[in-house]
């Protein structure tokens, strides 16, 4: 088989798997540079053009989430739009799989690997992408047609619930200020498309946001990603390399999941937010930066400061403005609209003609509980609209567990536990703090003192 004109880059920790991807791919690419680190991947995209990235999901030993694949699958599609990124897994998971494609891989590889079906997946996507763009360079752009598929997923999506509408009128008043925000929701909530949400109501909308995975970003990582390093600062630092911190100056920078980083390392991020200056890995210099700084959680950051576990000085810093989303649930008037503008997106994304939900299938999603929120909803219709060969959702082609509240709670910590009791409470008086008290058997004080614990 004749080589083809082009090269493809290969990230893996495994140096025995690099070796063996070599010699089963000389074959095929004129040029197969590996990385056992993705540390330096930004600067090895720009040294030359690639045609396809083989990208490991994980990193670290022990871990097998994913998070770190997904999070440098990002990066390569912020220098990179067009290249296709093909992803590598150690275990079968496809929800996985789904959401790295959903956002913007083009296939996935388990292994152990079938070399033939490893083969075949890398040329496809080559060739797939070569019909595209011939372009795959650090400048190449995003085509108008997957920019227009996918612009409505970057739009937030208010509803009509009396909480949504309260929750806007707020956004709408500090998106304008450089107040630093907290987002808090129950994980799918839509946390990072409110930050976004706001960024473009700001007036640092001409340029782009800046997002950070926290739950992703190595320990060891975590200064080189959000402050830069310097060449030579350790062993892969081939150049300099500015941090995300710099990246977002004169725009915002937004840190998801600000609850899972170590307590060792909120120090130095909080050094960074209050001097709003950073120092890159390897050199003395301060560096000035100018954000506006939106972090986002689903947990209880009062609850992790009173057990020691996140600094009250970062919490009081990031603070300064608290927006909650309310779980879907809470909201049933919004779950249908949402369904629909779910159904007309994968219909496109499918090339699918139009599709509509029947009267019992809108009941059936809005009686469930929908404990994993906008996500779990929108998982639902995507795999319902490629299921689906008429014109209509019938409801028994949702197959939707039901969890109840004892299995939401079961392994759950009792403060935990006690935050859903009330939590729940609250639901089911309206709000009535009276009531709520009465049904609990604790005094109007000790439940206005649990709920500033809990942030309720």
């Amino acid at each position: 088989m004749a080589k083809k004109n082009g090269n493809i880059l290969i990230v893996d920790d495994n140096r025995g798997v690099l070796t063996a991807l070599q010699l089963l791919l000389k074959p095929y690419f004129e040029g197969i540079i590996t990385l056992p680190s993705p540390v330096t991947l930004p600067s090895v995209l720009r040294e030359k053009s690639w045609q396809v990235v083989l990208l490991d999901m994980n990193f670290t030993s022990g871990i097998n989430t994913g998070n770190e694949g997904l999070y440098w699958l990002h990066e390569i599609k912020k220098l990179c739009p067009t290249l296709p990124v093909v992803l590598f897994t150690a275990y079968a998971d496809i929800d996985l799989a789904v959401r790295g494609i959903k956002e913007g891989a083009t296939d996935f590889v388990v292994k152990p690997w079938n070399n033939q079906k490893l083969v075949e997946t890398l040329l496809n996507a080559v060739s797939a992408s070569e019909t595209k763009s011939p372009a795959n360079g650090p400048n190449a752009g995003r085509t108008a047609e997957s920019s227009h598929l996918f612009a409505d997923t970057r739009n937030m999506y208010w509803g009509n619930s009396p909480a949504m509408q309260q929750l806007r009128l707020l956004v709408e008043k500090v998106a304008s200020t450089d107040a630093n925000i907290l987002i808090t929701g129950e994980n799918g909530t839509g946390k990072e498309m409110l930050a976004r949400e706001i960024h473009s109501l700001s007036p640092r909308n001409r340029q782009e946001m800046v997002s950070v995975d926290m739950g992703a970003v190595t320990e060891s990582l975590f200064e080189s990603e959000l402050f830069g390093h310097m060449k030579g600062s350790f062993t892969d630092a081939h150049a300099d390399r500015a941090g995300k911190f710099e990246a977002a100056s004169r725009s915002t920078l937004f840190l998801d999941e600000i609850g899972n980083l170590p307590y060792h390392l909120q120090a130095k991020l909080l050094t960074a937010i209050q001097q709003r200056s950073i120092v890159r890995v390897g050199s003395n210099e301060p560096v000035p930066v100018d954000i506006r700084l939106i972090c986002a959680t689903n947990r209880n950051l009062q609850g992790m400061v009173d057990k020691g576990e996140f600094r009250e000085d970062l919490l009081y810093r990031i603070n300064t403005i608290h927006v909650e989303i309310p779980p879907l649930r809470n909201r049933r008037e919004d779950i249908v609209p949402l369904a629909e503008r779910f159904i007309t997106r994968f219909c496109k994304q499918y090339d699918k003609a139009p599709i509509s939900l029947t009267a019992s299938a809108c009941e059936k999603l809005t009686a469930h509980s929908w404990y994993g929120n906008i996500r779990e909803l929108e998982h639902a219709i995507e795999k319902a609209v490629i299921i689906c060969d008429g014109n209509s959702i019938p409801a028994e082609m949702f197959q939707l567990v039901q969890k109840t509240e004892i299995q939401q709670t079961e392994a759950s910590t009792l403060e935990e536990m006690e935050k859903a009791m009330i939590r729940k409470a609250l639901d089911k008086c309206g709000g009535n703090l009276s009531a709520v008290a009465s049904q609990l058997g604790i005094t109007r004080q000790t439940l206005y003192n649990k709920m500033k614990k809990f942030g309720l």
